[in-house]
């Protein structure tokens, strides 16, 4: 029996997240990510899943100042930034840039590494940025935690609570999501004994295809539309009869809520700088499900988490052009978690293919 796409092939033991998709539930190491996201900071979370616990007040204060430390980025990579082609995306800039990274073992993949990557790509996209002449680099600073400095590098803006709150969780919502495609090419990477920059880069290069991380400027395009739509149902259930995908509805693990929606649309609901749009993607979510159980019974499409990502990042002024890298740049945490998790107990990755071409004689 051909399993295409290897769906549903266990292959691989991990302790780093589990996902229910029938119950909508998803948890990281032990613990409900929805209660993490809403309780507990970035720099947390990363230490759980690099560490396999919550770290302590000493424990937070080492990791806290280390994403601080890293920061910066040298002078031989903006050079390297700033001559990749105009034309290529953010995220062909980042896959260039990880590899770029100096590594503190080549051999053998550490936490350091991990923090190092992780805490180097706010100034990655906002030098990008600045040499596209989309925006001026900000003045570097040590003082605000990792998504706070990821928002006033990207926007220049000063973060507020009210912004950072929303994309915190959100970030740490994408964080972590079982054997995903770009995920699982990080761990065939490393599983060769490959370096650590460039198990990243294998994730970024598949993270990069539209059915991974392409769903929040989808969304984008859906709520564009539907503000200029008279009748809102009307145009959902002619997408829908002509076959159009609703972009940010459905997902291939969960067959119920996505329970990331759910954290990331509370949070949404209780924030005073949600604008107009939250209202009509409340709207366009409460009709697209009615017609989706409508004209697709059975299917079981929701609302999945980049659907109110996309009304986040709209509501706090980060361009469509870096959505996709946003989600990268929460999502290099588990990644990085799961190439250490691989080199901890490595099997090299080597499935087999049916041979399905012709048998010719010499």
């Amino acid at each position: 029996m051909i399993n295409k796409g290897l769906k549903g092939v266990v292959c691989t033991e991990t302790k780093l997240s589990k996902i229910d998709g029938e119950k909508g539930e998803l948890i990281y190491a032990g613990y409900q990510a929805k209660e993490l996201a809403l309780h507990h900071s970035f720099e947390e979370v990363a230490y759980l899943l690099w560490f396999s616990k919550l770290p302590d007040e000493s424990e937070l204060a080492w990791i806290t100042n280390e994403f601080k430390n890293h920061r910066s980025i040298p002078d031989y990579l903006k050079t390297i930034i700033a001559n990749i082609p105009e034309e290529l995306d953010m995220l062909s800039v980042l896959r260039t840039a990880i590899s770029s990274i100096t590594l503190n073992d080549y051999h053998q993949p550490t936490v350091q590494d991990a923090i190092k990557m992780t805490s180097k790509i706010p100034a990655i996209i906002a030098y990008r940025l600045d040499a596209l002449g989309i925006r001026n680099y900000p003045t570097e600073r040590t003082d605000l935690p990792h998504v706070a400095y990821y928002y006033y590098m990207v926007t220049g803006e000063e973060p507020k609570s009210e912004f950072t709150q929303p994309l915190e969780t959100y970030m740490i919502l994408t964080m972590e999501h079982g054997l995903n495609a770009s995920t699982f090419s990080a761990r065939v990477t490393a599983s060769t004994e490959s370096d650590f920059a460039s198990a990243i880069a294998s994730a970024i290069g598949t993270m990069k295809g539209p059915l991974h991380g392409g769903a929040p400027t989808g969304v984008l395009d859906l709520l564009n539309e539907a503000s200029q739509s008279s009748d809102l149902e009307e145009l959902i259930r002619n997408k829908v009869a002509n076959g159009e995908k609703l972009m940010g509805f459905g997902h291939r693990v969960y067959k119920t809520l996505d329970p990331r929606a759910i954290a990331l649309k509370q949070i949404i609901q209780h924030n005073q700088e949600a604008d107009d749009w939250f209202e009509l993607a409340l709207k366009v979510e409460h009709i697209a499900i009615d017609v989706l159980s409508e004209l697709k019974p059975g299917r079981n499409l929701y609302t999945n988490v980049e659907y109110y990502a996309a009304a986040v990042m709209r509501a706090l002024k980060i361009d469509s052009s870096i959505f996709t890298a946003t989600f990268t740049a929460s999502r290099i945490v588990g990644w990085s978690a799961h190439v250490l998790e691989q080199r901890s107990d490595n099997v090299i990755f080597r499935p087999k293919a049916e041979y399905t071409g012709p048998l010719l004689t010499p």
